[in-house]
């Protein structure tokens, strides 16, 4: 975050005290964007909107689990009653669910699809209202490569996972077709990616998720949220309805 970007407006994202939302914030900052950070883990988020203010970002926390629609709508308004237009928002965060169709519980389930998929759907619901108002603003969700190949064995997380991922890509392609002109709307899908979450299934197996991936290496946040950058501020943007893979060309061989 030492360059000197161009201000560029509001960006908000879900799931950033860590991980892949830490990385899409910190490339949105460096593109200029003011930051709206949403998660439910207090102690790290308020650690992640200290190193944005210690590197002069303006980096508002709100503490929010994304499956609560009130919340969304009352964080949403709080913010566009400053006067502060949202831009771009990016629907990251999720919740990992190890468990297959014979072990998981109902309520487990439940809990997958309210995060991924309610979650995407209450932030967008927050937000697109005010996007179409202004006849501008970007969306990015964020999915997986489970949402094609259903999880490998190896997974963090498997079948249920896998369809709240595909289920975001449903509802990325038909809500670029429902907020078209105005607001794009696009995905990514991130391969193996090293977090806090991954960070220990991964050092275990990483020559093997090494030798499936063209690249040579785990991907990173930093990957993931360029990604998100350029999907932010490409202009001019004639890209939309589109899901990106960003895994290093995995399981090619």
């Amino acid at each position: 975050m030492t360059d000197t970007p161009v201000e560029r407006g509001v960006a908000v994202v879900t799931g950033a005290a860590r991980g892949i939302g830490r990385g899409c914030a910190r490339a949105l900052a460096r593109k200029g964007f003011s930051l709206v950070l949403v998660d439910v883990l207090e102690g790290e988020l308020s650690a992640t909107a200290g190193e944005f203010a210690r590197n002069g970002v303006q980096a508002s926390p709100f503490v929010a689990d994304v499956s609560d629609h009130g919340r969304a709508r009352d964080v949403a308004a709080q913010v566009l009653r400053c006067g502060t237009a949202i831009d771009v928002l990016v629907n990251n965060a999720g919740t990992p669910m190890p468990k297959g169709l014979l072990e998981i519980e109902e309520h487990e389930w439940d809990r997958t699809i309210d995060v991924h998929m309610k979650g995407c759907f209450n932030w967008c619901r927050a937000v697109a209202p005010s996007m179409l108002a202004r006849g501008a603003g970007r969306i990015i969700n964020i999915s997986s490569v489970s949402a094609y190949s259903g999880g490998v064995t190896s997974a963090v997380s498997k079948f249920a996972y896998a369809g709240a991922k595909a289920g975001i890509l449903g509802m990325t392609r038909a809500l670029a077709k429902e907020l078209a002109p105005s607001v794009s709307v696009n995905a990514i899908c991130p391969g193996a990616i090293k977090t806090e979450l991954t960070a220990a299934m991964l050092e275990e197996r990483s020559t093997e998720f090494i030798d499936s991936i063209c690249l040579g290496r785990l991907g990173t946040p930093a990957d993931i949220g360029e990604v998100a950058a350029f999907l932010a501020t490409v202009e001019p943007n004639f890209i939309t309805g589109q899901a990106i893979t960003v895994d290093g060309f995995q399981w090619a061989t």
